[in-house]
């Protein structure tokens, strides 16, 4: 049997996935993406709590982040009108962070992505996003999802790229 933390973030694999058939905005989407992201915030306490951390737990959360988010662009891009800069800036970022995960995994060897402190603030910013376009504009909104985004990316590009200097 898998740590209480493993099974929560296999929960939120499930919860991500359940996010695909149900119709976007619908009160249960709503239910399945708030769910998703509590189990999120709850699965790294419960690891430390519980003393199960691990780096097959580390690579699993990360899974879960990239589901979740997959499952979000799959249901919420189609539904919005985003703006072609917006769509640029964002696929930018997109590149970076793929190219961070196939170095990071060259590096180290290992499929994790860096749970910094800028990139939880990112992370959070851009949950919350969906929950307030009703009376943020998407635009502005998005515009500050993005900075945080490639400050996180740059970050991440530094910290990847110093610990394969320092490897090598």
């Amino acid at each position: 049997m898998g740590s209480p933390a493993n099974i929560i973030t296999g929960v939120r694999i499930l919860l991500s996935l359940a996010l695909l058939p149900v119709k976007v905005f619908s009160p249960a989407f709503y239910v399945f993406y708030l769910a998703a992201g509590l189990s999120d915030i709850i699965d790294g306490p419960v690891a430390r709590k519980t003393n199960t951390e691990s780096e097959a737990g580390q690579r699993l959360d990360s899974l879960a982040d990239i589901i979740f988010v997959a499952a979000c662009i799959v249901k919420l891009f189609p539904a919005l009108e985003i703006s072609w800069w917006l769509l640029v800036w964002t696929g930018a970022i997109a590149t970076l962070k793929i190219f961070n995960i196939i170095m990071g995994r060259i590096s180290n060897r290992q499929f994790t992505m860096p749970h910094t402190k800028i990139n939880k603030v990112t992370g959070l910013i851009l949950f919350v996003l969906p929950l307030t376009l009703s009376i943020i504009s998407l635009n502005c909104s998005g515009a500050a999802v993005c900075v945080l985004a490639s400050i996180a990316a740059i970050h991440e590009l530094i910290t990847i790229r110093g610990a394969h200097e320092y490897s090598e």
